[in-house]
């Protein structure tokens, strides 16, 4: 199959797990370029930086849709995005450092772990209970950074960990998915650019910019940002519970399979 075609295809799968499931196109998108990119042949001590790098600029495209459609329905809380961005732009763009002085080996096993702990969420339908109000400033600065700082690491909009967060602040279910949309366009952002700057020092393939793979962004965006409105729509007329066990057993498959490719 030609690499356009696969990123295509990745992009249309992405694009529906985001609409379907409400979780970033990047559970989807990091494991399956590991899998390309390895066998593309592309430099194996920066396969899984340029995954994270791609991945980050594929949700800040396909992150404006969202945020839009959310908006128009009224369910971001701007005044919280506000507050908690200037943590979320710093925390990712040092994750994105941290990340590029790591191995591929250490960031493929903290992936591993991570796709691990999505799966298992998934699974059990855990749903933290409203416990508190949301925090001060400099409170919210703070998870502002570790939520932007494990996104960056693992190349995702950070909607895993800043949804239950939000919930467990007393924000409304629909509020707080329409929040951590607003939430994934900074966290894309500033990881995308602390990914291009990182890795425009490091000898990289053809089509790199940083540690960004154009040919897979342009197939990628094209395709998520025409599938997630479908996904969406689609998640209302189907039986959610079986999506999400398909879904999370996916998760589980291409976790297990980065984890023997450490071996």
């Amino acid at each position: 199959m030609p690499m356009w075609l696969t990123y295509i295809t990745i992009g249309t799968f992405a694009g529906l797990s985001a609409g379907l499931f409400g979780v970033g196109g990047g559970l989807i998108i990091v494991p399956i370029l590991t899998f390309m990119f390895t066998a593309q042949h592309l430099p194996e001590e920066h396969i899984l930086h340029l995954a994270l790098g791609t991945s980050l600029a594929c949700i800040m495209f396909t992150s404006i849709s969202s945020l839009r459609a959310h908006h128009r329905h009224g369910a971001v809380d701007w005044a919280v995005v506000r507050r908690i961005s200037f943590g979320i732009i710093a925390g990712t763009y040092t994750g994105s450092w941290v990340a590029a002085q790591l191995s591929t080996r250490f960031l493929k096993g903290f992936f591993v772990l991570f796709l691990y702990y999505i799966a298992a969420r998934m699974l059990l339908d855990i749903k933290p209970k409203p416990h508190r109000q949301l925090p001060g400033r400099t409170a919210l600065f703070g998870v502002g950074g570790l939520i932007g700082c494990v996104s960056s690491l693992v190349g995702i909009g950070g909607g895993s960990m800043s949804v239950p967060f939000l919930v467990w602040c007393n924000v409304a279910f629909h509020r707080a998915i329409g929040t951590s949309a607003a939430i994934g366009f900074p966290i894309a952002l500033a990881g995308a650019v602390g990914y291009v700057i990182n890795g425009l020092q490091v000898p990289l393939p053809p089509h790199s910019f940083g540690f960004v793979y154009l040919p897979a962004l342009f197939g990628i965006v094209v395709a998520s940002i025409v599938t997630a409105p479908l996904g969406a729509k689609l998640a209302h007329n189907l039986p959610i519970y079986k999506l999400r066990l398909v879904f999370s057993l996916l998760v589980i498959v291409m976790g297990t399979k980065m984890l023997l490719s450490l071996f």
